[in-house]
């Protein structure tokens, strides 16, 4: 006879949170997620605008730029092996625990970053020390995004479950701004001062909003669904979640890739390859194109709101569909823009390009993820498909749209064709999936699961209950 305590169904319905208890994961979420991306997207700007000068002293300008951001695309390498690690993990130990690991491995890694000597103080250490810590980065990141998703999708209500998954998205423009506007700062030093020790001083900053971002998630609880999924001695018997996601569920993971390569491919080009390209032409200041970027990721973030909670209401998959026919439309007009060389064409080419396209091809993106994969796989799923999106997406894009633009004699139609292709690629991916916003957490994990068999088990009639006598 078993000695294991019964554990009473629970019914559908009843896996979200408590009100206050989703205040403090959405806090969670947002905030760590802030702090994640405002390490990684502040090295991609420094990469841009700063590291060419610090690490790659000596080559030729167009070079330097190019290999610069080829350290850049380390970090986006990085990001799969660490939503494999952690996906993995957080698959068979929870979603909170990894997600104080991945702050603290990210905030220690850009503190050394600013400490680093540069190329004429110790030689090519310095380049190579800026790329393992940006391998660091990447990892850190990988696992990042994924559990602090999961953790408000599988605690909120299925009727705002696409607005409380796109917190998680909402934290990397908000670091994007609090980095930028950082470096912005320090870029109004003078240039030899900012060289120096200015654009280090945003990077050791970092060891504060770690602290900050652990003390919040140790107070997050860990989601309902997954401790009861994890109590089941059948799930114990499981030793390798992600060997799990790619035998049995290989189509899902390749439409989360491949619906996710065009939000990726905005933030690529219009995030950090842009904010290169205006600064490198001389066209506009290096002060004013970070402070345009930073007003871009405000606009980003209202976009998300928006795009999410339309997701809510006209499910996941047709809002991303129409966000990606958008980004098909605009590419050539932005490339245009940005060409242009004026204040006011570049800060449309940031709403249109960095906010408005991304917003739509991203924001939905988290809860339609978390849909596509059950509970037992879902933090390997979202974590590798969405960082593997991240790394065709946006890794080499700073890197190719350069090449493209020397190949093209100065042209960017080349890069345009390319943005074009990619969100034509997430379109199709996006043809091929099925809408699952209306279904509850516990049905998404199949109709032979435990969770929506509990769903579908009536009450039990209490045993003092009197029976009901008809007439």
């Amino acid at each position: 006879m078993s000695t294991q305590p019964h554990t009473p169904a629970t019914p559908a319905g009843s896996y979200h949170a408590s009100p206050r208890e989703m205040r403090r994961i959405l806090l969670s979420s947002f905030l760590g997620t802030a702090v994640e991306y405002y390490d990684f997207i502040l090295y991609a700007t420094a990469a841009g605008i700063v590291f060419n000068q610090v690490f790659f002293a000596g080559m030729d300008p167009q070079v330097a730029i190019f290999v610069s951001f080829g350290t850049l695309a380390v970090g986006y390498v990085a990001r799969p092996l660490g939503g494999f690690i952690f996906g993995h993990l957080g698959d068979r130990v929870g979603r909170k625990t990894i997600l104080v690991t991945t702050v603290l491995m990210m905030g220690i890694a850009s503190t050394l970053i600013g400490l680093l000597p540069t190329s004429e103080q110790v030689g090519v250490w310095a380049p190579i020390l800026l790329v393992s810590l940006r391998l660091f980065q990447g990892i850190a990141v990988g696992g990042e995004w994924g559990g602090a998703m999961l953790l408000a999708f599988e605690n909120a209500k299925k009727e705002s479950r696409g607005f409380a998954s796109a917190f998680a998205y909402m934290g990397a423009p908000a670091g994007t701004i609090l980095g930028t506007l950082m470096l912005s700062a320090m870029s109004t030093l003078p240039q030899e001062q900012f060289l120096s020790w200015g654009w280090r001083v945003p990077f050791l900053l970092s060891a504060v909003l770690m602290g900050l971002a652990i003390f919040i998630r140790m107070k997050v609880s860990e989601s309902r669904i997954f401790n009861e999924l994890s109590a089941k001695a059948e799930t114990k018997k499981r030793r390798v979640p992600a060997a799990e996601l790619f035998r049995e569920h290989p189509k899902a993971l390749l439409i989360a890739v491949g619906a996710g390569l065009s939000g990726q491919m905005a933030q690529g080009l219009m995030g950090a390859w842009a904010i290169s390209y205006a600064v490198q032409q001389a066209v506009l200041a290096q002060t004013e194109v970070l402070n345009i970027k930073a007003l871009g990721g405000v606009s980003t973030i209202l976009v998300i709101i928006v795009a999410s909670k339309l997701s809510d209401r006209m499910g996941r998959r047709r809002v991303l569909i129409w966000g990606n026919i958008g980004a098909m439309i605009l590419a050539f007009p932005v490339m245009a823009l940005l060409d242009m060389g004026s204040t006011v064409a570049f800060m449309l080419a940031i709403f249109l390009g960095l906010s408005l396209v991304q917003g739509f091809t991203s924001g939905p993106y988290g809860a339609f993820a978390g849909e596509l994969f059950p509970t037992s796989v879902r933090y390997s799923g979202a974590s590798i498909g969405y960082q593997l999106a991240a790394t065709l997406g946006a890794g080499f894009t700073p890197m190719i749209a350069t090449a493209l633009v020397i190949a093209g004699g100065g042209s960017l139609w080349l890069v345009a064709g390319l943005w074009t292709a990619f969100s034509g690629m997430s379109l199709i991916s996006l043809l091929a999936a099925k809408d699952r916003s209306g279904e509850d957490i516990q049905e998404l994990d199949g109709p032979g699961s435990t969770h929506a068999a509990a769903a579908e088990e009536p009450e039990p009639v209490p045993a003092s209950a009197e029976p009901v006598r008809t007439p």
